[in-house]
């Protein structure tokens, strides 16, 4: 095997250890034609990217934290403060499941959030009532979501996006968000936009909010190689917010910001180099049931 080839492969299966639990059977999603979101979608393009994408997770859970409300639901109903890996593994899964797995999968994995969400609920600190399945929590955590997928692809991947291929993703995302109950969900950048903005008077930072969020950032795996990536992913993701949400944190940064952006971008190219040729860009027919 040429050496190159031996490189790759193993980033490959360090990536994947990252985000599959081996012990528990789980294997990259595989990319089929029969998903819920067209392979020739703007979709596909953005989610497949690993950095971006890990980025963008972390910038959105920062932002969807600001909510109390949704912070009120992560921190009673989930086991994140010992398993915080665990939830950002789980979703990436999620986001992996819908976008390249076929319908019925993705669909199944839906369906399975929203039977989750509608038995949870409880009352913030100064007692008044919430419940996870609430359309309007939810519009938050999707619209977060997803622009913070996409923000993270701008700037570490496509600084040049146009504005019709920006609109195209929130129209593709728009299928997920509305089948996980959200409303309303944007369909375009400016919709996105305005969405945020309306919700800023609901927002709010106190200890709890700075504890989970430190939490975030010193998130770590166990292998010092991923690590010292994960540790510029973290401070990429913190950077990549508005500066009213960093403001509202408050965190410290940990590395200038010119040397953190470098990294990050450094990494991203070089996971793509890694994943070049790989079986996980490939669209595998329905026959192949297992991933190769």
């Amino acid at each position: 095997m040429p050496l190159l080839d031996f490189a790759r492969r193993a980033v490959r299966q360090k990536i994947t250890d990252v985000f599959n639990d081996a012990e528990k059977g789980e294997r990259p999603v595989l990319r089929r034609a029969d998903s819920l979101i067209a392979p020739d979608s703007v979709a596909w393009t953005v989610n497949g990217d690993v950095v971006t994408m890990m980025i963008g997770g972390v910038s959105g859970l920062l932002l969807q934290m600001l909510h109390p409300a949704v912070l009120a639901g992560v921190w009673d109903h989930s086991d994140f403060r010992a398993d915080m890996h665990g939830r950002l593994r789980r979703t990436a899964k999620f986001i992996a499941t819908t976008t390249y797995d076929h319908a019925e999968a993705g669909r199944a994995a839906i369906d399975k959030v929203n039977r989750i969400h509608a038995r949870l609920a409880g009352t913030l600190p100064d007692g008044t009532p919430y419940r996870v399945s609430d359309p309007h929590l939810l519009a938050w955590v999707h619209v977060t979501e997803t622009i913070s997928f996409l923000d993270s692809w701008i700037r570490y991947a496509e600084p040049d996006m146009s504005m019709a291929r920006q609109d195209a993703y929130f129209a593709d995302m728009a299928l997920m968000g509305e089948a996980l109950h959200a409303a309303p969900v944007p369909r375009t950048r400016a919709g996105a936009e305005a969405l945020i903005q309306s919700y800023r008077a609901e927002l709010r930072a106190d200890a709890r909010t700075h504890e989970v969020a430190a939490m975030v950032m010193r998130q770590t795996v166990g292998q010092a190689s991923v690590d010292l990536a994960a540790g510029v992913i973290m401070q990429a993701g913190m950077d990549l917010l508005p500066a009213w949400a960093r403001a509202m944190h408050d965190q410290p940064e940990r590395l200038p910001r010119p040397v953190m952006r470098a990294g990050a971008l450094g990494t991203a190219r070089f996971i793509r180099w890694a994943f070049e040729n790989s079986p996980n860009k490939s669209i595998w027919p329905a026959g192949v049931t297992e991933y190769p």
